[in-house]
């Protein structure tokens, strides 16, 4: 597995024993956030699909890993200059839904397999799907469909929502009202990137909310609940994964402890393919696995399952080789829906501690099978 990367510190090792090869067969270019606010989520989504390559003993691989630094015009440069001058043939790794939206269209146009580690806007699972484009971690509104069926089936009835103002924030908030489908104690979009939410928790104070719902991933999700800890509300708080994820909650502490979220993964699901991806992932990071790097882990099996039946030139058979999803996953059952997106049970999880570890535990499933209403829209 030959890679060429602009890697942190703490894959040198990886680096050292992943047994490099010149042999090319497939070439993947990775592009995620590895800088500023959001390079948590990029170096979990590297670091999942890298170790996959790297359990597989995956030397038919070359492996380019870039930073997009959270910028779509720089997630746009690297992306041509890896489909013009490295001449990938799979594109990856994208973990926020503008940077999709600039990238994945102009590179399925040119004919290139384009797989998502996590950013599943909208508009690619209905009139903008493409065959090429194949999501391996859900649809964006998924999770936050599942929050809102959770709180009807709890009872609350004038959550106050928020996200930030960019696809992913907006999918989300369409998502949550879908099954959720009552009244609303106030809706807000916020600021993408936004670490001040004085005025929104002043907002949802002067409300006669009876929960919250938000989606705010990253380092926004932090200084939500941190504020909000401080801000002397006592709401029940209900959110996607995304704000209670492994790399944030260690950041938030005592004041995620209880919270309810949504995911389609954790580390407690039972079934061999996590239990090796959860331990391997310890192993060689020294850190719990995040619904990130299970992503990444995923989306590299989906890929390497492909590359055992088809060779990536005859693109007619490899795109039949993603669509069969014959890989184990670790969420367990795993199927694609027609536009390409996954059929998947979507669980409820409460936040707990581990000794002084916070982490996430399930306690019940919020959908079952669920795949997401764009399937109809996509023409392919």
């Amino acid at each position: 597995m030959k890679m060429k990367t602009l890697f942190a510190a703490g894959c040198a090792a990886m680096l050292a024993t992943a047994g490099l090869a010149d042999d090319h067969k497939v070439k993947v270019g990775m592009i995620t956030t590895l800088s500023g606010g959001g390079a948590g989520l990029g170096i979990d989504s590297r670091d999942g699909f890298l170790l996959a390559a790297k359990l597989a003993g995956a030397d038919n691989l070359e492996i380019i890993v870039e930073d997009d630094q959270r910028k779509p015009d720089i997630a746009v440069q690297l992306a041509d200059e890896m489909i013009q001058s490295e001449k990938v043939d799979v594109l990856t790794g994208i973990v926020w839904s503008n940077l999709a939206m600039a990238v994945v269209p102009a590179a399925t146009a040119q004919g290139k397999f384009y797989l998502s580690t996590n950013a599943a806007p909208s508009m690619l699972a209905g009139k903008g799907c493409n065959p090429n484009y194949f999501s391996v971690s859900y649809q964006n509104d998924n999770l936050h469909e599942a929050a809102g069926a959770y709180v009807k089936n709890e009872g609350y009835s004038k959550p106050f929502i928020l996200a930030p103002n960019y696809p992913a924030g907006q999918d989300s908030l369409t998502g949550f009202k879908r099954l959720y489908g009552g009244e609303l104690a106030g809706e807000v979009y916020t600021k993408l990137g936004q670490t001040d939410y004085a005025a929104e928790l002043a907002q949802i104070r002067a409300s006669d909310a009876d929960s919250i719902f938000f989606f705010l991933p990253g380092g926004m999700g932090i200084s939500f609940l941190k504020q909000y800890a401080d801000s002397g509300l006592d709401l029940p708080v209900v959110g996607p994964a995304f704000s209670f994820d492994q790399g944030i909650l260690q950041a938030v502490g005592d004041a995620a402890m209880g919270v309810k979220n949504t995911s389609q993964w954790n580390k407690d699901i039972d079934n061999t393919a996590n239990a090796t991806f959860v331990k391997e992932f310890q192993a060689e990071y020294g850190r719990l696995p995040s619904l990130y790097a299970a992503q990444g882990y995923d989306t590299a099996n989906l890929l390497l399952s492909a590359m055992d039946k088809a060779d990536v030139s005859d693109a007619d058979a490899f795109r039949a080789a993603l669509k069969e999803a014959d890989f184990d996953s670790v969420r367990g059952d795993f199927a694609f829906a027609a536009n390409n997106h996954p059929v998947q049970d979507i669980y409820v999880r409460e936040v707990i501690k581990e000794g002084e570890v916070f982490t996430n535990k399930i306690i019940g499933t919020a959908l079952e099978d669920h795949a997401n209403v764009y399937v109809d829209e996509c023409e392919m």
